[in-house]
């Protein structure tokens, strides 16, 4: 990939954050994700508990993995969950123990099973957690599909709440402190691995909640927008911090448009707030293909300056606008991001398999990643993985989180596969009798 540098997790030498010494790992997820509502997921499956604690941190949830029962006793004395995940398996002694565990323990939250066996099996292990007394809700077969561990949080009013409509002024969330960035991971394709996340911005306003950029960036004047993005940029560079404290070195992305992207501090910031430790992973500025190409000298310009601080620039939500290939070899960018409406039906359309197959054929080609946003169904990302695309975001694969919760999520993991069953083999895998 040319000279793409790209962080996947990775520890970081306690020497080299002893200028950091200052702030505690515990600091790192204080607030919302010490109060947030905690799910136990119990299942061998490694790539099924990390998948499933994508969907509850970015629901709003903090998880906790067990690959046996066995642990459970010792958890169950230290807290008790909102929601139990229990994987039935082949041998169904495992699941019985837990049910019973849970009823000796005067567990009181909800028991969701999940699993690949049959109807007839789920029944009998579910009458037997209602025998034990517990609250079981209605079995999830596997694959899992993230819409309906969705919809169970949502029925049980466990996590965040939806985001409010209405309107607030862009200046007054940020001068009140309202304007938070939530995470998004980014994922290794091929290896099922996070290796890095973007930065969305969020506004927690006293009264109407979390609410939505759509809620606060139409009509912004530029110098607004150009307040948000240096906010931005050092939230990132804090969060990172935050992260590599944690263990983990992630290349974190933030949106700049392109008329900011010249008249934001990025050398005193950048001199202020960069994580001082070794192999740090750098920044990856996201700009819209529909801005870059009416400005493409100057942002090309500024692309080249900007590596010389270890930031790279990737071309946001291409394929809208069919920009010159001869005006792309002018850009050191590091990303081509396929616009979410060629990811959608990716696997069946034949108008967007061939448009998705050719962007990323020309990312590698210029010897940049490319990343397919707004993944949702498992199916297009085997096909993605099949045309070769390198990354992938999106609501199958995790949603923006608050930075206490993705925080959360990598305290509770080491390097390891995020989710498997999106392959082609898992998909056509038939249900256990």
């Amino acid at each position: 990939m040319g000279n793409v540098h790209v962080q996947t997790m990775s520890a970081i030498p306690a020497t080299a954050l002893s200028a950091a010494n200052d702030m505690t790992l515990d600091a790192v997820t204080h607030g919302s994700a010490a109060q947030a509502p905690l799910c136990f997921v119990i299942d061998t499956d490694i790539s099924v508990r990390r998948f499933l604690s994508l969907i509850l941190h970015g629901a709003g949830l903090n998880s906790e993995e067990f690959s046996a029962g066995e642990a459970l006793t010792v958890a169950l004395s230290r807290c008790a969950p909102d929601i139990v995940f229990l994987d039935v398996a082949l041998e169904l002694a495992e699941a019985v123990q837990c049910l019973a565990e849970l009823a000796n323990n005067s567990y009181c939250g909800q028991v969701q099973l999940i699993s690949n066996r049959g109807s007839a099996v789920l029944a009998h292990v579910k009458h037997i957690g209602e025998q034990h007394h517990l609250q079981m809700l209605p079995v999830l077969k596997k694959p899992i599909d993230a819409q309906a561990i969705l919809n169970v949080l949502q029925q049980l009013k466990l996590g965040h709440a939806a985001p409010t409509a209405g309107r607030i002024g862009l200046d007054e969330a940020l001068n009140k402190g309202w304007i938070e960035f939530w995470y998004q991971p980014k994922i290794d394709l091929r290896r099922k691995q996070l290796v890095g996340a973007e930065s969305f911005a969020r506004a927690r306003h006293p009264q109407h909640g979390i609410m939505l950029p759509d809620a606060f960036m139409p009509g912004a004047p530029e110098t607004s927008l150009i307040k948000l993005a240096e906010h931005a940029l050092v939230c990132a560079l804090k969060a990172g911090l935050n992260f590599a404290k944690l263990g983990v070195s992630l290349q974190l992305a933030v949106n700049i448009s392109a008329s900011a992207l010249g008249k934001v501090r990025f050398p005193e910031i950048l001199q202020t707030f960069r994580p001082q430790f070794d192999k740090w992973p750098g920044l990856v500025i996201d700009v819209m293909e529909e801005q870059l190409v009416s400005d493409l000298a100057r942002v090309s310009d500024i692309a080249g300056e900007l590596k010389k601080f270890e930031v790279n620039v990737a071309i946001d939500n291409f394929g809208r606008r069919h920009t010159s290939l001869v005006n792309l070899r002018e850009l050191p960018f590091t990303e081509v991001k396929i616009d979410r409406t060629f990811v959608a039906d990716c696997a069946t359309s034949k108008i967007n398999a061939p448009l998705c197959k050719t962007i990323i054929d020309l990312a590698h080609n210029f010897g940049s990643v490319a990343v397919a946003i707004g993944i949702e169904k498992a199916s297009d990302a085997v096909a993605l993985l099949r045309m070769g695309c390198d990354y992938g975001q999106g609501f199958l694969l995790g949603q923006p989180m608050p930075e206490e919760l993705f925080a959360s999520l990598l305290r509770q993991r080491a390097v390891g596969p995020v989710r498997q069953s999106f392959e082609p083999e898992r998909l056509t895998q038939p249900a256990e009798a």
